[in-house]
């Protein structure tokens, strides 16, 4: 089964948690904050969003930053996934 956006959403796949800090410490599961960061699964097509045309910015296989409490959990297939309209991507890591 696969997840088609629409319009200007994204499909994203969070990415693992840090298992420690820059000082060293090792992190339980229940300490390990969600990560912000997260690759690109599906891209919408964009279209027209609040009558302005939206083109997208991103692809699949971008790695990007996104808001903190944005976009939808979606758990398919055993596999859990975000969608979020692409204004609630901050950022594509390089």
């Amino acid at each position: 089964m696969n997840l088609r956006p629409l319009g200007d959403r994204v499909v994203l796949k969070q990415l693992e948690a840090e298992e420690k800090t820059q000082s060293g410490i090792i992190l339980t599961g229940a300490a390990k904050e969600k990560p912000q960061e997260a690759e690109v699964i599906a891209v919408g097509p964009g279209g027209i969003v609040d009558g302005e045309k939206v083109e997208m910015q991103v692809k699949i296989g971008d790695k990007v930053i996104y808001s903190k409490y944005a976009g939808t959990d979606v758990t398919l297939d055993k596999e859990e996934y975000i969608i979020v309209k692409q204004s609630d991507i901050l950022a594509i890591v390089e």
